[in-house]
């Protein structure tokens, strides 16, 4: 029986993929969604959509259509994530680690 990706788990390795490729470099969806289930992956790619939509929304990632930041509101079609330039991923996920519960993540830290 495959086991539940839980909704932290899935928000954590996309910041996570995303942070190991660096923030020049793109991640595709499927490959996050492989790294986390061997079977049955392509289930895991609308939560992915939503999840990503939501760190866009807080600042953390690019939603990248075409080679450009897209609208985390209104995209569509085949899209790739970007760490935003400046973001601790590693920070991002320990903070929100602390506040989960809260449904918010914190804010992307200024320098």
């Amino acid at each position: 029986m495959a086991r539940r990706i839980s909704d932290n788990d899935l928000y954590n390795k996309i910041l996570e993929m995303c942070g190991e490729a660096g923030h020049e470099k793109n991640v595709t969806p499927a490959a996050i969604a492989q790294s986390l289930a061997d079977f049955d992956w392509q289930s895991l790619l609308k939560r992915i959509k939503q999840t990503a939509a939501r760190q866009a929304k807080a600042g953390y990632i690019h939603i990248i259509r075409k080679g450009k930041p897209a609208d985390p509101d209104d995209f569509k079609g085949v899209y790739k994530v970007r760490l935003v330039e400046g973001v601790d991923w590693r920070a991002v996920i320990e903070d929100e680690s602390i506040n989960r519960g809260s449904g918010t993540a914190a804010p992307p830290k200024e320098d």
